[in-house]
């Protein structure tokens, strides 16, 4: 069952899925290294393959500070960015198997299974989950002089003129492309995909209408639909957003299987021993229902989950299946 991870990529994502069905089932890999009883007994590091400043960076934080808290040493956050989270993800799988380098991982760790021809690890077979935090949904907003005041609205305008619309993103395989990939696909339009080098661009452009729409995290749009520079259209959830209450969601406009979420869980190396991962789970979930972490992330929308290494490996399975289809059929894989 060994695969090289310089093989193929089909192949490669093959194996990688099924591996992860078998972490999902609460497989271990191999032997593993004693744990010691006094552990940790010096500061503990996570890794946030982002720039620091972004929503990513600030979950981070907040679950650094939490954790810290819950083992009595502090856990000091590591912004390692590049590549997609590539960069910090492969430092976090090659560390030291002692419990000691930690990795917030988000959508980018199940998609680039498949978005990239080739990875410098793999993720099934060297990172480990620990804990699923939580997660956000995304938002469909558009510019606000579009004459569409529903998602109904907005698929008419795009099918009375297949190919005037279009729809921005972060950049080719961002989130936001997959979203808006996937929802063209589901409601059989002709849209245009624009990739942006970064949000911050492609949302002063959603604004000024150079964009026609953009389907973003909850946390980024929020503060522009609030601030009246956007028209929101529909959540990316099963249920209304409790920051959005009056938007309905996809499913209620006739998209019952459209959901996407921006999530974020933690994960190390797959031979840190387990009886340290689940001393790290233990604290993460301790530490998210403490008020602090309540309070932090209800300001940001995120639900807070805090499902365990088993739960946490059958959602990785599930989103980079879910996931790899998208890619497969809208993106052209990265060298």
């Amino acid at each position: 069952m060994a695969t090289r991870f310089i093989q193929h990529s089909g192949a490669w994502r093959t194996t990688t899925i099924g591996v992860l069905a078998l972490l999902a089932g609460g497989l271990a890999w191999g032997p593993e290294p004693a744990a010691a009883a006094d552990y940790p007994d010096h500061p503990l590091s996570l890794v946030v393959p982002y720039a620091p400043g972004g929503g990513v960076d600030t979950v981070g934080r907040i679950v650094a500070q939490g954790l810290g808290g819950q083992l009595g040493q502090s856990v000091v956050v590591e912004n390692k960015p590049g590549a997609g989270s590539n960069i910090g993800s492969d430092f976090v799988a090659k560390a030291a198997p002692d419990g000691y380098t930690l990795l917030l991982a988000s959508p980018a760790t199940a998609v680039n299974v498949s978005l990239y021809k080739r990875l410098p690890f793999d993720p099934a077979r060297d990172l480990r989950p620990i804990t699923l935090v939580g997660k956000v949904p995304s938002v469909m907003i558009i510019n606000n002089d579009l004459p569409a005041k529903t998602l109904r609205d907005f698929v008419a305008l795009a099918r009375k003129q297949p190919g005037m619309l279009n729809f921005g993103s972060g950049g080719n395989g961002t989130s936001e492309h997959l979203a808006g990939e996937m929802f063209k696909s589901m409601a059989g339009i002709d849209i245009v995909h624009v990739p942006y080098r970064g949000g911050a661009a492609v949302m002063g452009d959603l604004i000024s209408g150079r964009i026609s729409a953009i389907i973003i995290n909850q946390i980024t749009a929020l503060p522009l639909i609030q601030a009246g520079k956007v028209r929101a259209l529909a959540v990316a959830d099963e249920q209304r957003s409790a920051a959005l209450p009056d938007v309905p969601t996809f499913a209620e406009q006739g998209y019952p299987d459209y959901r996407v979420s921006v999530w974020w869980g933690v994960m190390t190396g797959s031979r840190v021993p387990a009886e340290r991962v689940a001393k790290l789970d233990a604290g993460i979930r301790a530490s998210l229902q403490t008020p602090a972490a309540q309070e932090n992330f209800a300001k940001m929308g995120v639900q807070v989950l805090g499902s365990g290494p088993k739960e946490f490996g059958a959602f990785l399975v599930d989103e980079t299946s879910r996931w790899s289809k998208i890619v497969k059929t809208s993106v052209e894989p990265i060298e």
